[in-house]
């Protein structure tokens, strides 16, 4: 015979880690409002009420979980950097073929500005206030470190092989390719008006692309210096110093 009795069911437990999973799932909700609210807005219309509407979320959310505004906006900037950092550091790079690995590095640069807006508006935007709040961030060099890092090791596996310049700084070469990024991006729309060309065709994208890979390799290359030294005419003392201290003159050809 059955026994009758009933059988008490073990009470469900609340999984472990349902209330963290929540709770960082409303903070990633309003990390991206505020990067798209800033981002078309600026710092100074990007208000709270804007980006805890476009959130879907409440005021007091965001100083729960940011302090304030501004740490929003820093918390956004930081987003940013990290997110370029942990794509660049996907890229599959062999620094022992240091011309290949290069032209790879200025081609995920150059591609990368032209595929997020959003990450060139919000420095704009930064570099209105002077940096006055990206400067406060204690993550913002983590994320420049490694770039340079990269592309330091880059330079010294072509500098060994005697096919890249001994006297480059990686910092230099990174500024330079960030710059031919951002600024071709960050004034494509004026530049356009201003030049009378369609700067965002795929035609113009590619030649771009294609004469900063041209200029940065003829700036690294070993033989490019040797050559400007048997070229050069006679100068006095001071001037050989000066020529010392300056990078060596791109001579890349407009194609």
């Amino acid at each position: 015979m059955a026994d009758s009795r009933s059988v008490s069911k073990p009470k469900p437990q609340r999984r472990t880690g349902v209330r963290e999973a929540a709770a960082q799932a409303t903070r990633d909700s309003i990390l991206k409002a505020a990067t798209k609210v800033f981002a078309k807005y600026g710092y100074d219309g990007g208000s709270v009420e804007k980006i805890s509407k476009a959130a879907k979320s409440y005021d007091r959310m965001i100083y729960y979980y940011f302090g304030s505004k501004e740490g929003l906006f820093i918390a956004v900037l930081e987003g940013i950097y990290q997110r370029m950092d942990d794509a660049e550091a996907a890229i599959a790079l062999d620094a022992s073929r240091p011309v290949e690995a290069l032209t790879e590095v200025i081609r995920f640069v150059l591609g990368y500005y032209r595929k997020n807006p959003e990450f060139v508006t919000l420095l704009n935007t930064e570099n209105l206030h002077k940096g006055r709040h990206i400067s406060k961030s204690l993550r913002a060099r983590e994320y420049s470190s490694r770039a340079v890092a990269i592309i330091s090791e880059i330079l010294a596996s072509g500098a060994a092989q005697g096919l890249f310049r001994t006297d480059l700084v990686a910092r230099d070469i990174y500024l330079l390719i960030a710059s031919t990024g951002y600024f071709y991006t960050s004034n494509r729309h004026t530049l356009t008006a201003f030049l009378g060309e369609p700067l965002e065709s795929p035609e113009a994208v590619a030649h771009w692309e294609d004469f900063v890979i041209e200029t940065l390799l003829r700036t690294v290359r070993a033989d490019d210096i040797q050559e400007q030294v048997n070229h050069s005419p006679p100068h006095d003392e001071d001037t050989t110093k000066w020529q010392k201290s300056q990078p060596a003159q791109s001579r890349a050809r407009s194609s």
